[in-house]
């Protein structure tokens, strides 16, 4: 299919090549639907949750899509989609059937798919629901009806899954509970954080869930039958959007890419969700025209790099199928959530956003520096190569002052659209990758998980962002590899010490000042390390990476991007740690690190650099004296910074 360089002069896609994606990962599933219909299972072996969930999450998620195309299709439906999902319904529904789907009250799982179902029949109703035998009609009551006064539901995105099934149970004229919903919309609030990022629970875990889970079922569920008479949250929910897309936009990579950050990201393109949702919510501070641009920019980055693959499928893995990607409730149909991102198809053609010419993402037209206080995040984004990268000092999936092991996933300290964490075992018991540690005798690593956000903010007129955070680094002890949910790893731990971190970033560089202290009431606990340890950008690719080091730095490229550390300190090694099979980004991934003894109450400072450039960039030189820190960047500025405001004993 041709490139459209009028309507999309960025990515050259059209509408066209929306609906030909989504029709071929439609056709590809079909020879793998169990005869009912009922079932869709991809190839691999069987997800964590069983082969039941592995069929159902194949039929609901799928079923998303085809929800989208007969919505934007306004019923015109030549494929037979209606049809053939109907008949899955019934088989699905229906107690007596082999291919019964297992309830909501039966698997947990279960819950998530039942509000898929009740989304795509309230979405498609003329076309679907009302042709329905009134038999299925009542068998798909009495399925979702388990969901009503159900309070085992995880105090997370899930709120969202009650809401949409009761919503839906309601319009047909099921059983629903007012309070039920009233309690899940309170929990929500519990879970909006400033400038309208929300925390995927208690937690700090903020990551893709945000957008497609916490910020797009409110605007979707607003749109569905008789919501707005449950209560009416339009305008917030779409102002809340509205103000998170225009941090979300500046996350979007040139080449498309999402932040690699957060735990199922196997789901791939679902991260244009929020995107469409601006575009069906008409958000004023966000033109149509961005929106698709991003979307369709973060949908074509997969679809050229191998997602879905040769036979239209899509597989756990990121780029390419890589099976380590998953966590412990993944199967080989749970990547087809990847659906959500194609909401826009949902949209008819002669929508604003189908209609409006391409604008560019925000780091295609300047260089972009902000900070994200809600994660604590410092950002990025360089106009010459199109990389965001993140420093972050406040997210962890932990709560303050847990002594959790690290997730590779949410604790480090950088994340970016060109690297992913590696996310072998030893990412998750030996931190390494932009880290902090202390290392003991055996070459064990301390964690961070639990640290205290300090400060983050601009300084410098605007030039540098600067973040800071404190972590009571801990031993955690041994625990058998396993498939992980997301999150650090729980178990027995020993505290080493006081970590403080520092962080000044502009452009791909970031400085680190690191401080190690003695633990208040407990100094000779740090008696136990041997070594610190700093670690930076790590890359991966299908050959090996090319290492160069000198005695106060190493640099490391794979022929596109460079990965740079350089240390202050006369006593520090520089070293790449190799790994195979850690990164779906590549088999072949290495991380620059510098380690060095242990100075206790003493800065030390590193450069850390991220470029998607064959050779290094020009370097910033700090100087460091006590507590004085005067860094002069590339381009001659000079930031100067006391570092006492970060001491322990620092009011």
């Amino acid at each position: 299919m041709s490139a459209d360089r009028e309507l999309s002069p960025i990515t050259g896609w059209t509408r066209g090549h929306w609906t030909a994606l989504a029709d071929r990962m439609l056709d590809a599933v079909r020879p793998l639907t169990s005869p009912g219909g009922a079932r869709i299972v991809l190839p691999g072996p069987t997800g964590g949750l069983g082969a039941d969930v592995d069929g159902l999450e194949g039929f609901a998620r799928t079923f998303l899509l085809a929800g989208f195309r007969l919505a934007g299709e306004r019923g015109h439906d030549p494929a037979n989609l209606a049809e053939r999902y109907a008949g899955g319904l019934a088989s699905g529904v229906d107690p007596a059937s082999p291919e019964r789907w297992p309830r909501p009250d039966e698997h947990a799982q279960a819950k998530v798919e039942a509000a898929s179902l009740a989304l795509v029949l309230d979405l498609t109703r003329p076309w679907l629901w009302d042709l329905l035998p009134e038999r299925t009609r009542d068998q798909v009551v009495d399925y979702l009806s388990p969901v009503v006064g159900d309070d085992t539901y995880p105090r997370c995105n899930w709120l969202w899954f009650r809401i949409v099934a009761q919503t839906f149970l309601r319009s047909v004229g099921g059983p629903w509970r007012a309070e039920d919903v009233e309690s899940d919309l309170a929990l929500h609030e519990d879970f909006l954080r400033v400038d309208a990022w929300y925390s995927d629970g208690d937690e700090r875990a903020f990551d893709h869930y945000n957008g497609w889970a916490m910020h797009l079922y409110p605007v979707l569920w607003s749109r569905m039958r008789g919501a707005r008479e449950i209560t009416d949250r339009s305008t917030v929910d779409t102002a809340r959007l509205d103000r998170f897309l225009l941090d979300y936009a500046n996350l979007i990579g040139a080449d498309g890419s999402p932040l690699v950050q957060g735990r199922s990201l196997t789901y791939r393109f679902a991260a244009a969700a929020p995107l469409w949702v601006g575009a069906l919510a008409e958000v004023p501070s966000t033109p149509p025209g961005l929106l698709r641009r991003a979307a369709s920019g973060i949908v074509r980055h997969f679809a050229d790099r191998g997602a879905p693959d040769e036979r239209g499928l899509l597989t756990p893995g990121w780029h390419h199928a890589w099976p380590g990607i998953a966590q412990s409730y993944s199967g080989p149909s749970s990547p087809y959530w990847a659906a959500k991102g194609m909401l826009g198809l949902a949209m008819p053609a002669d929508h604003p956003a189908w209609r409006a010419v391409e604008e560019p993402l925000p780091v295609e037209t300047a260089d972009r520096l902000w900070t994200a206080a809600a994660p604590g995040w410092l950002v990025s984004g360089t106009r010459a190569d199109g990389v965001v990268r993140v420093v972050n000092h406040g997210t962890d999936h932990a709560a303050e002052g847990a002594h959790v092991g690290d997730s590779p996933l949410y604790t480090r300290f950088g994340y970016s659209t060109a690297t992913a964490p590696p996310l072998s075992e030893r990412s998750w018991t030996t931190p390494a990758d932009q880290s902090a540690v202390l290392l003991d005798a055996t070459g064990r690593a301390t964690h961070r998980a639990g640290m205290s956000l300090l400060r983050t903010g601009l300084v410098d007129d605007g030039q540098v962002a600067l973040g800071a955070s404190r972590a009571r680094a801990h031993w955690l002890a041994d625990t058998p590899p396993a498939r992980d949910h997301g999150s650090g790893r729980t178990g027995a731990h020993t505290d080493a010490a006081l970590i403080t971190a520092v962080s000044l970033l502009r452009g791909p560089w970031e400085v680190r000042c690191v401080r190690v202290d003695p633990l208040p009431g407990n100094p000779g606990a740090l008696d136990a390390a041997t070594a610190l340890r700093v670690g930076g950008w790590p890359l991966a690719a299908r050959t090996r990476p090319e290492v160069s080091t000198t005695p106060s730095r190493l640099t490391i490229t794979d022929g596109t991007t460079t990965s740079t550390l350089l240390t202050t300190e006369p006593g520090d090694t520089v070293e790449a740690l190799s790994e195979h099979d850690a990164s779906p980004l590549g088999p072949h991934s290495a991380t620059p690190c510098a380690t060095g003894p242990i100075t206790p109450s003493r800065w030390r400072a590193y450069a850390i650099g991220l470029s998607r450039t064959p050779e290094p960039p020009d370097a910033p030189t700090t100087s460091l004296s006590s507590t004085d820190l005067r860094v002069t960047w590339p381009d001659g500025r000079t930031t100067a910074l006391d570092l006492a405001e970060f001491h322990p004993t620092a009011p």
